[in-house]
């Protein structure tokens, strides 16, 4: 028989077992070390285990409206009611549709319940109103009044009054150059024809003074010279007091997300008829605007469109009503004869500046166009925003559940208490019928384990990933399912030895057996638990996440942490020996004679004769 060839080993062997196990702790250290680096050391709870209100909310079709409840107007609703909650400083809040015609909200505690109530029972105000003036997005501290001179003679008080008249003279010629005195830079997206943007901080496309029409290079048309002088715009609101509003600008702070849902909750409590100060979405920028131009529910229809013929890329079309089309061209025509900023039209949702575009000429017929340094994203975001204020749909807070900590500490100590009666059922049956392959078996549901935890803390703090009910009951199956895996290597290595073999080739040779079961099995449950995360809502995808992703850990630690564990083993005397404590006994598995034996050849009789 030709030997075989040197450095080939056996199917299924695994020739440096302890680097595969050196791997694998190395990798269960750095995950322990990213969650204390992380700061949490706890996973992140459900609200059915930390406590708090869970709001069911049923959509209902306004009049006229019969066939307004579908699936593209409750999640332009979700995202809607989403920004609301989290403007109330909630990070950890769930907002998802559930059937056809409702939305389930769970807020954790520490919220206020009857704000959030307030927050998302409420239909969304969306309007468009004209820039007045604007400042960046930080408070201005007040200016101390100048204390008078104890010293004081007429000369001073000639100089004073000589800087006075200067000062005024100053002012009357920023006015009569149409300027704001001290304009931010805009932000918006000017507009054209339809509504335009280029993305710049001063916007060089305005409307023309004759015909309407730009030249080539999107520069002002020249007036006629015998045309009369343009008579400045005035700054000043419709209504409300432009001192006092000033004051709240210079007071309005939007450089933290706590400031700014304060200061939308104030705008969006405002009548339409009056004048509010407002910040701007990502709170660079904070405006005075005048009341509401155009209702938000007159807008008909918005999308996001790609425009790859004229090189705008991404752009938001909208299309407003009747009435809205009439409103529209009105007000873009006397924003149009303006100076920036005050040429820019406000859209503003739920007292949030989502987007402030320029205007440079009257749009009629009731449509339009916002383009201009937009993403898919962004643009897609902007057109449900503008959808949304002509969304026909109303909410009705159905039921509103209170989880207090308490009832959620009981639910947690109840579903520990079952992991662990769980766990020590399997420990007992491993150490009674494998008993010192149950080590191996305890050490790989430990590293596992490790896996698990420090995995689940980590998606709390990185995608939200919060430990529910459910999502407890999923890690406790799958403390069966990852035992399964260990049952049947264990199983296909004593039948290599029922066969005669003996250790060391019994592990290697029932590894590739044993494999092709786990992979088909764990290949069974993961898709089971994909589908049903798909296919499920709430509470119950927290189970089928954990499910899969245990399932996926399952291979891993038989692969990297299993295998190899039992290759070094298979080396040390207790086990190679078949101990009867090792779970690998010859005798008491009933194994055949040696291989070697039964392979020998027939002794050859030798005649007494011939001897």
């Amino acid at each position: 028989m030709a030997a075989p060839k040197k450095g080939r080993r056996s199917p299924g062997g695994q020739g440096r077992p302890g680097r595969v196990l050196a791997f694998i702790l190395i990798v269960m250290v750095a995950l322990t070390g990213g969650m204390f680096a992380s700061g949490h050391t706890t996973p992140r709870l459900g609200i059915d285990l930390a406590g708090g209100t869970s709001f069911t909310l049923e959509a209902k079709n306004q009049p006229g409206k019969p066939n307004a409840i579908n699936e593209t107007n409750m999640n332009t609703a979700v995202g809607i009611i989403e920004r609301r909650v989290n403007g109330l400083g909630v990070s950890e809040s769930e907002v998802q549709t559930q059937g056809g015609k409702h939305i389930i909200v769970n807020i954790p505690r520490g919220t206020n319940a009857k704000q959030a109530r307030q927050q998302v029972g409420t239909t969304a105000q969306l309007g468009f109103r004209p820039v007045v003036a604007t400042a960046p997005g930080i408070k201005v501290p007040p200016t101390p009044a100048p204390s008078p001179s104890a010293s004081g003679n007429g000369k001073d008080k000639d100089k004073a009054a000589e800087k006075a008249g200067g000062d005024a003279a100053s002012d009357d010629k920023t006015k009569s150059s149409g300027k704001p005195s001290a304009p931010a830079s805009p932000q918006g997206r000017p507009v054209t024809d339809a509504l335009k943007a280029d993305g710049t901080p001063s916007p060089k496309v305005t409307a023309t003074a004759t015909d309407g029409k730009k030249t080539d290079d999107g520069k002002k048309a020249d007036a006629p010279k015998d045309a009369p002088p343009t008579p400045a715009p005035t700054p000043a609101p419709a209504t409300g007091d432009m001192a006092t509003l000033q004051k709240k600008l210079d007071a309005l702070d939007c450089s933290t997300k706590e400031s700014r849902a304060l200061a939308n909750e104030a705008a969006s409590g405002a009548k339409p008829t009056d004048s509010i100060v407002a910040c701007r979405k990502d709170g660079s920028v904070k405006e005075i605007l005048g009341p509401v131009a155009v209702e938000g529910v007159t807008v008909d229809s918005a999308s996001a469109v790609f425009d790859s013929q004229s090189g705008k890329g991404w752009l938001v079309q909208l299309k407003f009503n009747s009435t809205g089309a009439k409103k529209f061209a009105q007000v873009t025509g006397q924003l149009a004869a303006k100076p920036a900023p005050q040429n820019q039209f406000a859209i503003v949702l739920d007292g949030e500046v989502v987007s402030d575009p320029s205007v440079s000429t009257s749009i009629g017929g009731g449509q339009a166009e916002i383009s201009g340094g937009f993403t898919q994203q962004s643009a897609q975001d902007l057109a449900n925003v503008l959808s949304y204020g002509a969304l026909p749909l109303s909410f009705d807070v159905v039921t509103e559940t209170t989880v207090s900590p308490a009832l959620g500490g009981e639910q947690l100590r109840a579903g520990l208490i079952a992991g662990a009666i769980g766990l020590a059922l399997v420990i007992i049956y491993l150490v009674a019928y494998y008993r010192g392959l149950a080590l191996v078996a305890l050490a790989s549901l430990a590293c596992s384990a490790v896996l698990t935890y420090t995995i689940m803390v980590l998606l709390g703090s990185a995608i939200g990933f919060a430990l529910n009910l459910p999502a407890v009951c999923g890690a406790i199956v799958a403390i069966g399912i990852t035992a399964d895996s260990f049952i049947v290597y264990f199983e296909r290595i004593r039948d290599e030895i029922r066969e005669g073999r003996t250790l060391r080739p019994a592990v290697e040779r029932g590894w590739p057996r044993a494999r092709r079961t786990i992979l088909v099995s764990d290949f069974v449950s993961f898709l089971a638990a994909a589908v049903l995360f798909i296919v499920t809502v709430g509470k119950v995808q927290g189970f089928a996440f954990t499910l899969g992703l245990t399932t996926l850990l399952d291979v891993v630690v038989v692969f990297l942490f299993t295998k190899p564990l039992m290759t070094l083993l298979a080396r040390r005397k207790f086990f190679a020996s078949g101990h009867p404590w090792s779970g690998l006994d010859p005798k008491r598995l009933g194994a055949k004679p040696p291989l070697r034996a039964s392979r020998r050849r027939p002794s050859a009789t030798v005649d007494p004769k011939e001897a």
